[in-house]
């Protein structure tokens, strides 16, 4: 039993979902989301609440109910609030700023790494120790802040690094002097 695909989703005023066989549409104030699903998965909206259904209970199926549910969640909230997610850079030189429509980040290279706004996806550097990453397409967000957080991980025995905000990074003991 799936308690996830069998929740019903409720969609808020404002956000429009439209169902083309297995593409499903949804928009909103934010932007519009397009994704094809499964063709097993029947997704059906009344009355502005929608639910997913599967055709059995063999596995498959059971993982992908879930799942689709999930995702037609996340593209819902997207449209309709947004994502965002927030990067903390520490470390004495490092830092970021945005100049036109990339993002440039000294993180302790010989060179400054540049990064380039995708397309959906907008990057704010409010302070050059902060950058956050906003976009409607919760994937979307997650990845471009995990390859901004990847130029330089969080290192565990000074801290130093791009890490998320609110990430608690485990500190390890140096070496000790005789």
């Amino acid at each position: 039993m799936s308690r996830i695909g069998l929740k019903l989703l409720e969609i808020p005023e404002g956000v429009d979902v439209k169902i083309d066989g297995n593409t499903v549409t949804v928009k909103g104030p934010k932007g519009e989301l397009t994704r094809v699903f499964h063709e097993d998965m029947t997704v059906k909206v009344e009355d502005n609440v929608l639910t997913v259904e599967r055709p059995s209970d063999n596995k498959e199926h059971r993982a992908l109910h879930g799942t689709t549910r999930s995702i037609i969640g996340n593209m819902v909230e997207g449209v309709y609030k947004g994502y965002e997610k927030a990067l903390d850079i520490q470390g004495v030189g490092y830092r970021a700023q945005k100049q036109g429509n990339k993002v440039v980040i000294n993180a302790g290279y010989s060179h400054p790494v540049e990064v380039e706004n995708r397309e959906g996806i907008e990057i704010d550097v409010p302070s050059n120790t902060k950058v956050i990453v906003k976009g409607i397409d919760k994937e979307l967000v997650g990845a471009v802040a995990a390859n901004i957080r990847a130029i330089r991980p969080p290192e565990p025995y000074k801290g130093k690094g791009i890490r998320y905000e609110g990430e608690h990074v485990r500190r390890k003991e140096g070496k000790t002097a005789k």
